[in-house]
């Protein structure tokens, strides 16, 4: 065990004699240099007065030089959105929502074709249930549409449904229709 500490000094020893060494060597090196002297100033040369000379007239323009000679419009923008938007004006979109039919079961019949089963009266808003000609049965709260033209549930009572349908008429004016459905009574 002595043996390792000693030779474990002795090789502390030699690594540190070493890096002195290297270190006294790199500053010796460094010391030698001497200092650089400026360059001599040039000789004054004699100064002539510059002579008016005329210019000469051309008719020859010389275009002015382009500064960008990089050609950029064969690349592709790397800023412009993969996907167009265009505008729609209110008449396109109201082409398109008459496109998009609604495929909900209550949107296929008119309104004139259900048939109110009853009514429930709740805190949350009154409820209605209806049946369609295919003997299917759907509840309504107020705000639903029901019918073809998208008629709006505006009131649910004990007596019956009323429903607000929007349309335009031959003059091409919006039109408001109010329906009733009534409660049937079983005799």
């Amino acid at each position: 065990m002595m043996r390792t500490r000693q030779r474990k000094n002795k090789v502390n020893k030699i690594g540190l004699q070493t890096v002195l060494l290297t270190a006294l060597f790199m500053f010796s090196v460094g010391c030698n240099k001497e200092p650089v002297q400026a360059p001599p100033p040039p000789p004054a040369q004699s100064v002539k007065p510059k002579t008016a000379v005329q210019k000469p007239v051309s008719s020859l323009k010389v275009p002015p030089a382009q500064v960008n000679q990089m050609d950029f419009s064969t690349k592709k923008d790397p800023f412009k959105p993969y996907i167009s938007v265009k505008a729609v004006t209110p008449a396109e979109l109201a082409k398109q929502k008459l496109e998009m039919k609604p495929v909900l079961p209550l949107h296929s019949f008119d309104v004139s074709q259900f048939r109110l089963i009853g009514t429930v009266a709740d805190v949350k808003g009154n409820r209605a249930m209806v049946e369609d000609p295919a003997k299917k049965g759907y509840v309504l709260r107020v705000g639903m549409t029901i019918g073809k033209n998208e008629g709006k549930i505006t009131k649910i009572d004990s007596t019956g449904v009323d429903v607000v349908e929007q349309f335009r008429d031959e003059n091409n004016k919006v039109r408001k229709e109010t329906i009733r459905i009534p409660l049937l009574r079983k005799p």
